[in-house]
């Protein structure tokens, strides 16, 4: 398939995966919330930079952060020097998470921690435990031991620490395994993997984005030790108004060299270290060297409309409709308004698309990218409807995260290895940029209608939208073991050859 094949077709997978929230907004706009104007002309440009940009990302990505990845990947296991994997992971963690744009947006919006102090801590936490990862898969070590270590961690800190941090920290671990982070480090795993030909390979090929969303968490309870920064202003909590057009093609204007240099400024370590491991270790022929220098071109320019679209056009119209829905009659809709955008948004997630076609991949078809998406759908979908409840009736965070986790990893012993992993990385993935430019502001909203405390109630809903795929992707990996196990095997009939008949071995 030529090149312009492949971008039309994701350019129209984009348009599939926008269109529904966008039916959505605009009827929800027309009939029970009526929207000002300039806020819907802004939502429809938005939209259009949101459908461009995740088609150019979804194209760019594919043919150079999944292949850089994967390439350093085989690379490094290759080198049978623990220390200078372990140290090139660590390194690649950090630079690929300051990366991140998920994190860049959480950070601006959390008032009580500096923003540069909180992307450091979360990127050191992904580092550390990308380095972790790879002791895993060199050790053979069980995935499922290891969450369940980690996440007795996690609980035992957020047992004693500030309410304010609890949201934060897990929220850092949803954001941090978004659109640029999460087909790095999957593919990196898929690379380090494909040099085995035990028959845990293939298994030890996920899990890593699951392991790498624990490091933040880690590090925003611990920083909440330490750490007390002063009040500030949450951005998202501001509705952007135009008196007219001209205004609002401005603030559309301004946002795009904004975001040029913000992601030229986050991608050029990650292209630095990819350029000095091609001309120290990787040695790459020209043809593919130049093609995975072309996708970055096309996921800077995808990166730059995206953000700028979801930024500028939902952020302010997600704020504006949950302040909206919370006040009046309309509160009694809210529930399950929320959970419809739930199901539809999980589609317009750029890394949802990376993991799900790597899914299937993998898995040769066993896991087809339908019902992965399926799974997620039910997931976010419950996660929107749990956090709605969570500030309408003011619940703590940890009453639905110690129950949920608990139950995630109880699963993870009577599911096959492999959806465990899956599952995991699914958590991570699905809570991405739409989460953290729309719902969170959505939540926001809700929040400020209600009367309730937006550190401990608003946020906290991307670490909702991290947890339910955990479950319900075991749940899959349940049932389809389940019928596997019940299914008969087919008998394979020996075909009858002629003594004139040709049969090719090869």
């Amino acid at each position: 398939m030529s090149s312009r094949s492949v971008l039309k077709k994701k350019l129209l997978e984009a348009v599939r995966s926008v269109l529904p929230i966008t039916m959505i907004v605009a009827l929800l706009s027309f009939t029970i919330a009526p929207l000002p104007t300039d806020l819907m002309l802004s939502f429809v440009i938005g939209t259009a930079l949101l459908i461009l940009g995740l088609g150019l990302f979804s194209f760019g990505s594919e043919a150079s952060v999944t292949r850089m990845g994967a390439h350093i990947g085989s690379r490094l296991t290759r080198t049978r020097r623990v220390a200078v994997i372990l140290l090139l992971s660590l390194t690649l963690g950090v630079i690929v998470t300051v990366a991140e744009p998920d994190l860049q947006v959480l950070a601006v919006n959390v008032p009580h921690i500096d923003t540069m102090v909180l992307i450091i801590a979360v990127s050191l936490g992904v580092g550390f435990f990308l380095t972790v990862s790879m002791i895993r898969i060199l050790l053979g070590i069980s995935l499922r031991w290891l969450f369940l270590l980690f996440y007795a961690v996690i609980f035992l800190l957020a047992a004693y620490a500030d309410p304010e941090y609890l949201s934060v920290a897990f929220d850092s671990g949803g954001v941090t395994t978004g659109p640029m982070t999460a087909p790095f480090i999957i593919a990196l795993g898929v690379g380090v993997a494909a040099i085995r030909s035990d028959r845990r390979a293939e298994e030890d090929s996920f899990g890593l984005v699951g392991l790498c969303s624990i490091g933040p968490v880690l590090a925003v309870l611990v920083l909440g030790f330490f750490y007390r920064g002063e009040g500030g202003d949450i951005a998202a909590a501001a509705v952007e108004t135009y008196a007219h057009t001209v205004e609002l093609g401005k603030d559309y204007l301004m946002a795009i060299p904004l975001y040029m240099k913000e992601i030229a400024v986050a991608l050029a370590p990650v292209c630095l270290f990819f350029l000095l491991f091609q001309l120290i270790a990787l040695k790459l022929r020209s043809r593919p060297f130049r093609r995975i220098l072309a996708g970055l071109v096309y996921t800077y320019l995808g990166l730059v409309l995206f953000l700028t679209g979801v930024n500028v056009g939902f952020s302010s119209l997600g704020l504006y409709l949950g302040r909206e829905l919370a006040e009046g009659w309309t509160k009694h809709l809210i529930l399950p308004l929320v959970m419809l955008m739930g199901w539809f948004i999980v589609a317009a997630e750029p890394a949802v698309h990376v993991l799900n076609a790597q899914v299937e991949e993998i898995s040769a078809g066993a896991v087809s990218k339908r019902s992965m998406h399926i799974a997620l759908s039910t997931a976010i979908a419950a996660a929107m409807g749990l956090s709605v409840l969570r500030i309408l009736y003011g619940i703590p965070i940890l009453y639905f995260v110690l129950p949920g986790y608990a139950l995630a990893l109880l699963l993870s012993f009577f599911v096959p290895g492999m959806f465990t992993a899956i599952a995991f990385d699914a958590g991570g993935v699905a809570s991405g940029p739409m989460t953290a430019t729309f719902m969170l502001p959505f939540a926001i909203g809700v929040c400020r209608a209600r009367g309730g405390n937006l550190l401990t109630e608003a946020f906290g809903i991307v670490a909702l939208v991290a947890l339910m795929p955990l479950i319900s992707v075991q749940i899959m990996g349940a049932v389809a073991a389940l019928q596997s196990r019940h299914r008969e095997p087919v008998e394979i009939v020996p075909s009858a050859y002629a003594d004139t008949d040709v049969i090719e071995l090869w």
